[in-house]
């Protein structure tokens, strides 16, 4: 099957930022959407607002560093649509600082969800695709999985990670299977509100408020890897803005 149209997708951290985007856009193109986040009271308002123009949504809770969270969201698409056609991993967090503040309590908050997090949904969707013998992996890296700059060592090792680990996994996946990685650079999200350090946050501020493309420009990317015929895999997209370095 390829385009857009009734195809089922997952959607992780779609509370916000490139997850809201994504879920617009592909509500939009036809796909059935299963809606994934913390944030309970935005996925709701999310879920109305597709209904509202004509789409197919539900949503659940889901914290990616929950392995049973993971499950449940790929269990609700089964549930509702009687399969899962893609699961986009985009849950992720930045809170970049230099490395001698030891915030060491949020450098593992980063592994956590950037990393175990998109394992967590691997786990869960494979044996699913692999039944199918159709599925798509996509999960959101980050420029900074190829360029490592001061306060970001951590959340780039997170990031770069997640790159090893699609590779990984698409050597693995066989020829019934896709996998994705979108890596974005400066978009404008709340990314740096995440930042305990104050300096950092202002920089990520100023970089984002000078130079950051929306979110509906990742969006595009990861709709553009989807509606490829199921023979064509587009594993890398990197997306950045032009003023970017």
């Amino acid at each position: 099957m390829s385009g857009i149209k009734g195809k089922v997708v997952a959607i992780t951290g779609a509370g916000s930022g490139i997850g809201e985007a994504t879920a617009l856009l592909l509500a939009e193109r036809g796909a059935r959407l299963v809606l994934g986040a913390r944030r309970s009271e935005r996925l709701a308002e999310l879920v109305a607002r597709i209904e509202k123009a004509g789409g197919t949504a539900v949503q659940i809770r889901t914290d990616v560093t929950r392995r049973d969270d993971l499950r449940a969201l790929v269990a609700l698409a089964s549930e509702c649509f009687g399969r899962l056609d893609v699961l986009v991993s985009n849950a992720g967090v930045g809170t970049i600082s230099p490395l001698d503040d030891l915030r060491v309590d949020e450098w593992d908050h980063m592994v956590d969800v950037n990393v175990k997090g998109v394992l967590h949904g691997i786990g869960a969707a494979l044996p699913v695709f692999r039944a199918q013998g159709t599925g798509h992996f996509i999960a959101t890296a980050s420029t900074a999985a190829f360029r490592i700059v001061p306060t970001m060592a951590v959340y780039a090792g997170t990031k770069f990670a997640v790159r090893a680990i699609y590779e990984g996994l698409r050597q693995e996946a066989g020829d019934s299977l896709r996998v994705t990685t979108v890596s974005p650079g400066a978009t404008a999200t709340d990314f740096a509100e995440a930042s305990t350090n104050s300096q950092v946050r202002a920089e990520i501020t100023k970089m984002r408020d000078d130079i950051a493309i929306p979110p509906d420009a990742i969006a595009r990317a990861i709709a553009f890897a989807i509606e490829q015929p199921a023979a064509v895999d587009v594993n890398e997209i990197v997306v950045r803005p032009t003023a970017q370095s």
